[in-house]
């Protein structure tokens, strides 16, 4: 086993906080992104936008399922759809925004060694 303090491997790790915030995180959408089930951290915080990505896709999903299977299109119903997808759009955004700024620093990290 590595003990690579980057990636979380080893007994100790560079990012302990990060770590932390994002099981919390991904345990409160009902998931679980610990180490057991990622290899290193930026698994684990891919993991968790995915799983805070589903939990808005299934709001959104039903939502709409709403709307078109009871004829419930009401303003209010119609406003809720809007808010949620628009939310779903924001995390979708910041999940991509995180995971394509990350990379690239490990990448820019991976270089200098």
């Amino acid at each position: 086993m590595s003990s690579n303090p980057i990636n979380g491997n080893g007994s100790t790790t560079q990012f302990p906080d990060l770590a932390r915030t994002i099981a919390a995180g991904s345990a409160s959408a009902g998931q679980s992104a610990s180490a057991d089930d990622s290899k290193s951290w930026f698994e684990a915080m891919a993991k968790a936008w995915g799983n805070a990505l589903d939990q808005q896709a299934s709001k959104v999903t039903a939502l709409s399922s709403k709307i078109s299977e009871s004829g419930g299109d009401t303003p209010s119903v119609m406003t809720q759809l809007t808010a949620e997808s628009l939310k779903m759009q924001f995390l979708s955004t910041n999940a991509s925004t995180s995971n394509n700024a990350v990379g690239q620093a490990l990448e820019t990290l991976g270089r200098k060694q």
